[in-house]
């Protein structure tokens, strides 16, 4: 498509231009009369003191029973170093996979059988998928769970948003606020330390500290100065996949009883020993005694004639974001905030290229990266009786370099050039949305939802292609493409004595990645996908039955969905050579299916909560419609929860049925159907019960099982149509440490 040269060069003009004007005409605003319906701004908690959790308090969504949402303290009960994704485990549709067998090095998810590149994620709003790659590697954040303050998973398309398009579900973070949790002494200044190590030599030490200063009631305002630090270490199930992680994040703020604003930072860097090649079927299963932890990556013949590992077959990278919010409240009813946002990241890997024969044939190759991307997002909103109102806008860019080096020598270490990639990437989008209550009387709710949005995608790559062979010429690769995507969603939600339906309707379109590009045959370029997202849901919430004083609340919920595609890419099952699913379009592909869930608190001590999904995963091949490779028919989860006199305990039960690591439906090709149960337990040492209690820190004592019943299975695979590739994952594994809260 023709390149759009007049909003490249002028983008950055027109985002000032509208956002003077906007913010001109909201502050010309009256003050509303009717304010007997919305919470003043002057009568906010001391725990909205975070600019996120003032302006943006009363998100305009639409409501639906395909949306979970995790506080802090619920992310962290199980947090013994594994990365986010794990902690995610027991969410209805979510399946985790891991190559290092313990969920610690690189870890993904898929939701509804999407992976992470179709998976819309936010953090504060702020883009979090790699422009170009649209992935996102928890590796880079690890413990990113420590400075969570709240976590929201909505399945299927969701509400609008910022960055990619959301193709399977949207993850939306919010980093941690002010608020005082509960077992927390309160004070001027909060600290807490954690710490837990356990079996591969896996440990995670963090420490974290509040200062607070000041009035936000009176004119100076307040202040909050924040900052943690996590330092995650792992030798890994599989041999040599080793993991050397740490990330920081920081945060500054001030706020009166009508502004916020907020400057975070937060960042990480990773070396791991790569673990991304996996293993044959006989390996993954032990097999005739067979090493399960066996790792192929870095192996050599030596001048002798013995096996080698290269030990510098590790992948390295450094990404860090600076976050500034600023907040603005006109009145009870409007409100104007914006973000100005810049991530850095840099890295590369190393690897030896072997052919398996002769130390002396082989070469030394790096394959790294270096990207910026920047941007800004201007959100306003209105909060009235009877409807709510939001307006957006936001344009990022991206700006990235794909190099590679090669050592001929193998020891010398020294690195020749032999190709250079680029990529530019630009992504604006304006969008409107609005929640409308129909019917508000008594305990009978009817509310209708609508939300349009444009969004407008210029991307460019052009240099080397970096999936050429270090032995070969480079390939020159030049694409340029313009999007204009229109995506506009609908919906109604009533509500009824605990009863709740909702009906929605969804469109979004996502662009193909640098990789689609890349790995593409060279006969045509990728397509853009469209989805049709279809949502019906029923819960009902008890108010509890009374039985000898105690009320026995329980909550039930189904949903409905199918997702019709247009030109879906969809996995092969192979990789890339940097380690990215190759993907394919196909014209005609669908998800459908059933999401079941339910809890129970039996007793004051004892909860139920499960889940269940049953789903179809179709594309079309000429005539006949075949299974999409990663995608389970069946998913399960199942917690039981204890609670006593400051002692916790979670069993927690994982079921995935099959899934083809192909698209061809070859059972030689295929995971098998696993149950994975896990053990969690805590307890609080009762200080609370001593005299000057408040001078003595909370301190809670934790112990993981992970696997508890020792299961063999492998939850990752691949195939080239040939040769099919696991990855298997550790059996029973245990992990304890303590947390010192001050």
């Amino acid at each position: 498509m023709k390149k759009s040269t007049f909003f490249i060069n002028h983008a950055w003009l027109m985002f000032l231009g509208a956002w003077t004007l906007f913010a001109a005409q909201v502050s010309a605003q009256t003050t509303a009369q009717d304010s007997a319906q919305v919470l003043p701004f002057d009568t906010l908690n001391a725990s909205d003191f975070r600019l996120q959790e003032i302006v943006v308090s009363a998100p305009v969504m639409q409501v639906t029973n395909s949306k979970q949402e995790m506080k802090h303290t619920d992310l962290n009960r199980h947090n013994a170093g594994q990365n986010l994704p794990y902690l995610l485990s027991v969410t209805p549709s979510l399946v985790t996979t891991s190559d290092d067998g313990l969920g610690v090095g690189y870890t993904y998810f898929h939701i509804r059988g999407t992976d992470q590149t179709r998976i819309n994620m936010t953090i504060n709003e702020v883009p979090l998928n790699d422009a170009e790659s649209q992935a996102v590697f928890w590796v880079n954040l690890t413990d990113m769970a420590s400075g969570v303050n709240s976590l929201q998973v909505q399945r299927g398309i969701g509400t609008s948003a910022n960055g990619g398009s959301s193709f399977g579900a949207s993850v939306n973070l919010r980093t941690l606020d002010a608020s005082v949790p509960e077992s927390v002494h309160p004070g001027p200044v909060r600290a807490e330390l954690d710490f837990n190590g356990g079996m591969y030599n896996t440990f995670r030490e963090m420490v974290k500290a509040d200062v607070y200063l000041g009035d936000r009631l009176e004119k100076k305002g307040a202040w909050h100065i924040g900052a943690r630090f996590s330092k995650v270490n792992s030798d890994g199930f599989i041999e040599r996949a080793k993991s050397d992680l740490l990330s920081y994040q920081g945060e500054i703020g001030w706020q009166n009883t009508r502004t916020a604003v907020t400057l975070t930072a937060f960042g990480g860097k990773e070396r791991t020993y790569m673990a991304w090649y996996g293993v044959d079927f006989a390996t993954a299963w032990g097999i005739g005694g067979a090493n399960r932890r066996y790792n192929p990556a870095g192996e050599y013949i030596d001048k002798n004639g013995n096996t080698a590992y290269y030990d510098n077959q590790t992948d390295n990278y450094q990404q860090h974001h600076v976050h500034l919010h600023i907040g603005h409240r006109f009145n009870p009813h409007w409100t104007l905030s914006a973000t100005a946002h810049y991530t850095y990241g840099t890295g590369y890997y190393e690897m030896m290229m072997t052919d398996w024969t002769t130390y002396e044939a082989d070469n030394i190759t790096q394959k790294g990266l270096r990207n910026h991307f920047y941007g800004g997002i201007l959100t306003s909103k209105y909060v009235h009786e009877k409807v709510d109102v939001q307006f957006g806008l936001a344009l990022n860019q991206y700006r990235g370099l794909q190099y590679g080096n090669i050592d001929t020598t193998c020891t010398a270490r020294s690195f020749m050039p032999y190709y250079e990639g680029f990529g530019v990437k630009t992504d604006g989008n304006v969008y409107a949305k609005a929640n409308w209550r129909v019917l508000h009387r008594g305990h009978e709710k009817l509310s209708l939802y609508g939300d349009l949005q444009y969004r407008m995608v210029d991307y460019r790559i052009w240099g080397d292609n970096e999936e050429t062979s270090a032995l070969d010429a480079p390939v020159a690769i030049d694409k340029h493409n313009t999007w204009h995507f229109f995506n506009p969603k609908a919906g109604l939600t009533y509500d009824n004595h605990g009863h709740r339906l909702s009906a929605t309707f969804a469109m979004a379109h996502r662009e193909p990645t640098r990789n689609n590009f890349v790995t593409s045959d060279g006969t045509s370029d990728p397509k853009a996908e469209r989805l049709y997202d279809y949502e019906l849901g029923y819960s009902y919430a008890s108010a509890g039955v009374l039985k000898s004083g105690y009320a026995l609340p329980w909550t039930i919920g189904l949903n409905l969905y199918f997702m019709d595609y247009d030109d879906q890419l969809i996995a092969t099952g192979d990789v890339s050579s940097v380690g990215y699913l190759i993907t394919a379009n196909v014209k005609d592909s669908y998800r459908t299916g059933a999401e079941f869930q339910f809890g129970v608190d039996w007793t004051r001590w004892f909860s139920w909560k499960g889940n269940l999904t049953w789903s179809r995963n179709k594309w079309k091949d000429g005539s006949q419609w075949r299974t999409i490779s990663f995608s389970p028919d069946w998913t399960a989860g199942n917690v039981f929860s204890f609670h006593h006199a400051g002692f916790n305990a979670d069993l927690q039960t994982l079921v995935v049925s099959n899934q083809y690591l192909g698209n061809n439906e070859k059972t030689d090709a295929m995971l098998k159907a696993y149950t994975v149960t896990n053990l969690m337990m805590a307890y609080t040492l009762p200080f609370h019960k001593l005299p000057n209690a408040k001078n003595i820190p909370d301190i809670t004592l934790k112990c993981q099982v992970n696997n508890l019943f020792n299961t063999k299975y492998v939850n990752n695979g691949g195939t080239d149509g040939t040769y099919v590739w696991y990855f298997p994952q550790a059996g029973i594994n245990v992990h304890a440490g303590f947390v010192v809260q001050w």
